[in-house]
C-alpha cells in the first residue's frame, strides 16, 4: 500500500506562507539593525574610508630591489646531433631557453666538444644551430622580423612556447623599459633616433645611433620626453628584472672560461656530473660561496668526462674534470634512469640550485 500523505488545506496553507514572509522580513531588519550597531559611526569621510579598505597588495620583489650577480650556464651544442628531425633538434634548444628563462640564467655559452660525432652534411653544426635558435627565442617577437631574416635552421621556431620574459612586453603593458630597434626613419628634427619598442608609435630615444641597433631604453616618465638609452644590465641591476639571456659561443671547454665577458672572470664555477658529490643535499649547512659571477657546466650525451678526455691540452695534462671547478655536484642522486639528458639535467639542476644561488649571490 502507498503512504498516506498528510492533506493540507488551502486556508492551512496561507497561513503558513504569510507567516514565514513575516518572520523574513522581520529577520532582515533585525539584521540591519544589528550591522548598523556595529559599524561605529565615521567622524571624518576619508579616515572611514581608508580605515575600511583593505590592505594593499605588497610589490613584486622585482621592482624594489635589483641584482648585482649573475648566472652563467654553460652547455655543448652536440647534444641537438643526436636529435633525428628538425622539428625535434628545434624542440630540444625550446626546452634549454624556456629553462633558463624559468631560472634566470644571464648568459648562456656553447661550446664545441671535440669528441662529439660531426653533423650530417645537410645539418647546420650544433652548436652554432643552437646559438642560432637561443638567440632568436630571447628576441622579442616585435623586433625579430626585422633583425633575423630567413633560414633553415628557424623553419620550426613557430612550434616553440613563447619565453614570456620581462623583455617581452606586450603592447599594452605599462613598464619601465623596453627592447627596441632604431628605425630607418630620420627621427625627430632635434638630432634624435626613433626606435620600435612593440608599442603602436616609434619612441624617440635620447642620441642619434646607426638604424638597425638594437637598443634597451627607459621609457620616458612624463609626456614629451625621450626614452633613454640604457645598457641591457640596467633593468636587473635596478630592478631585479630577468632582461634575457646573451648568447656565446666558445671554441672549447677552456675557451668557456678564457673569453668571459665579465671584468675579473667567473668567480665560481660548478660542474655537474653523476660521478660528482652526491652527499650534498643530505646535509643542511651546504652553503654555496658568496660570489658574483657564477658558471654552472652540464655535459653532453656521456657527460663531462668524455669532454676533457677528447680535449688535446687537458688530456695531456693529465687533469681530472673535477678539478676543473670549484664544485663537482651530481644534482640528481639516486637516478632511476641510466641516463639524464641534458634539456632534463637543466630544469633538475637549476631548480636544485636555484634557492643556494640567490643566497650566495645575495651574501
Amino acid at each position: 500500500t502507498r503512504p498516506i500523505l498528510c492533506c493540507i488545506t488551502r486556508s492551512t496553507l496561507t497561513r503558513r506562507r504569510s507567516t514565514a514572509m513575516k518572520s523574513s522580513a522581520t529577520d532582515k531588519v533585525l539584521k540591519k539593525r544589528r550591522l548598523a550597531e556595529r559599524t561605529p559611526k565615521p567622524k571624518g569621510a576619508p579616515a572611514a574610508a581608508s580605515a575600511a579598505a583593505p590592505p594593499p597588495a605588497a610589490a613584486p620583489a622585482a621592482s624594489s630591489s635589483g641584482r648585482a650577480w649573475t648566472v652563467s650556464l654553460a652547455l655543448p651544442g652536440s647534444i641537438v646531433d643526436n636529435a633525428q628531425t628538425q622539428e625535434l633538434r628545434s624542440h630540444l634548444v625550446g626546452q634549454v631557453a624556456r629553462a633558463a628563462t624559468i631560472f634566470n640564467v644571464d648568459e648562456i655559452v656553447v661550446f664545441s666538444s671535440d669528441g662529439a660525432s660531426p653533423a650530417a652534411p645537410q645539418r647546420t653544426d650544433g652548436s652554432v644551430f643552437m646559438a642560432r635558435l637561443l638567440q632568436y627565442l630571447e628576441c622579442p617577437q616585435y623586433l625579430r622580423k626585422a633583425i633575423f631574416p630567413m633560414h633553415p635552421d628557424l623553419r620550426c621556431v613557430g612550434l616553440l612556447a613563447p619565453l614570456d620574459a620581462a623583455n617581452h612586453p606586450r603592447a599594452t603593458e605599462q613598464c619601465a623599459y623596453r627592447e627596441g630597434l632604431i628605425s630607418e626613419k630620420g627621427g625627430s628634427k632635434d638630432g634624435r633616433s626613433g626606435a620600435i619598442v612593440g608599442l603602436p608609435k616609434e619612441v624617440s630615444v635620447d642620441r642619434r645611433l646607426p638604424a638597425g641597433t638594437r637598443v634597451t631604453v627607459r621609457m620616458p616618465s612624463r609626456p614629451g620626453e625621450p626614452a633613454a638609452v640604457v645598457p641591457p644590465r640596467e633593468p636587473r641591476e635596478k630592478l631585479g628584472l630577468h632582461w634575457g639571456f646573451s648568447v656565446r659561443l666558445a671554441k672549447d671547454l677552456p675557451s668557456v672560461w678564457s673569453e668571459c665577458p665579465f671584468g675579473g672572470g667567473y668567480d665560481l664555477s660548478l660542474g655537474t656530473s653523476d660521478k660528482g658529490d652526491s652527499d650534498w643535499l643530505q646535509g643542511e649547512g651546504f652553503r654555496l660561496p658568496a660570489f658574483k659571477h657564477l658558471l654552472i657546466v652540464f655535459g653532453g650525451v656521456e657527460g663531462l668526462e668524455p669532454v676533457v678526455e677528447a680535449h688535446p691540452e687537458l688530456a695531456a695534462h693529465g687533469i681530472e674534470t673535477s678539478a676543473l671547478f670549484d664544485l663537482y655536484l651530481n644534482l640528481c642522486p639516486g637516478q632511476g634512469s641510466r641516463t639524464i639528458r641534458t634539456e632534463e639535467a637543466l630544469l633538475v639542476g637549476l631548480a636544485a640550485l636555484q634557492p643556494h644561488t640567490r643566497r650566495a649571490g645575495a651574501s
